[in-house]
């Protein structure tokens, strides 16, 4: 059943398409002749929704977020850890150059937090009350300083573009490899057959799963800059030692939405192939890196 909905989904979106192209005054992705590729529509279109997508995603992240975690926005402090916490985020803010973030925490007894939004200077920046409650004041701290660090690099929205322009080429190359199979190998002739779609779909999904390797990559390497950047603000030695804490946390389950695992400030440890697909390095990495950067 869900196969044949990420079908239906695929078509209908093709159809979209379509419709969209016509009120752009494209006619199509296939050249006058109607049997080879118009090369430069297809880069538009593939721009159009492989970029649009992604910013799509980045605009409605704090929205998403809130709601997928449940995170309680801070607004006016109910006791003084609400306080400090505020209090905390502002100060290390301003520290970092950036506005004041949103601040919140979400019902997490896995020690956690995230910093997402799709502007430096009106982000959000929530941290789980598991962590508030075992995590030592200059420990949270130090996370806290790790999640603004992300967000005075702006690693929300450079994230946001790797993975428009990665959308972007998987389309693009899995229409060329969806159009070169129905020609060569189905013989269609003029306009699109069935061999188009389906192969397009499924050269789609095997890139879009190879290519994801590069946002992973990415996404790995800015936890190492964070990470700097909370020592930074919070002081080297409590970011190390938080780290080492979040070490001995790590059989904890994790239960941030999967949208949301590259924004937080650790995940699961994989091993072998699956590490190309990690969001986070190995937290002895990070530590690793920490130390020898003293």
């Amino acid at each position: 059943m869900r196969i044949l909905l990420f079908l239906a989904t695929n078509f209908a979106v093709l159809i979209l398409v379509g419709t969209v192209f016509t009120m752009l005054g494209f006619e199509g992705i296939l050249a006058a002749n109607g049997v080879d590729l118009n090369l430069k529509a297809l880069l538009v279109f593939c721009g159009l929704f492989g970029m649009g997508g992604s910013l799509i995603s980045l605009f409605l992240s704090k929205w998403m977020a809130k709601r997928g975690t449940g995170t309680y926005i801070i607004e006016s402090p109910r006791n003084r850890d609400e306080q400090w916490l505020v209090d905390t985020v502002a100060e290390l803010s301003q520290e970092a150059g950036i506005g004041m973030p949103e601040v919140g925490i979400f019902p997490s007894e896995a020690p956690n937090a995230f910093a997402t939004g799709w502007n430096k200077n009106a982000a959000l920046v929530a941290i789980s009350a598991g962590m508030l409650k075992r995590f030592p004041a200059n420990e949270i701290r130090a996370v806290i300083g790790h999640e603004i660090g992300h967000v005075a690099n702006g690693d929300m929205v450079t994230l946001t573009l790797i993975q428009g322009v990665v959308n972007t080429f998987v389309m693009f190359l899995a229409r060329i490899i969806g159009h070169t199979v129905d020609r060569v190998v189905f013989k269609t002739e003029r306009g699109y057959g069935i061999g188009y779609f389906v192969v397009s779909i499924v050269a789609e999904i095997v890139l879009g799963i190879l290519a994801s390797i590069i946002v992973f990559k990415f996404s790995r390497w800015r936890e190492f800059r964070a990470d700097a950047a909370g020592a930074n603000l919070a002081g080297r030695g409590d970011m190390i030692a938080a780290l080492e804490r979040l070490r001995g946390n790590q059989d904890t389950v994790q239960d941030l939405p999967g949208e949301l695992t590259a924004f937080g400030i650790s995940e699961t440890t994989k091993q072998g192939f699956k590490a190309l697909f990690s969001s986070h390095p190995p937290l002895d990495q990070r530590i690793a890196a920490l130390r020898s950067a003293a």
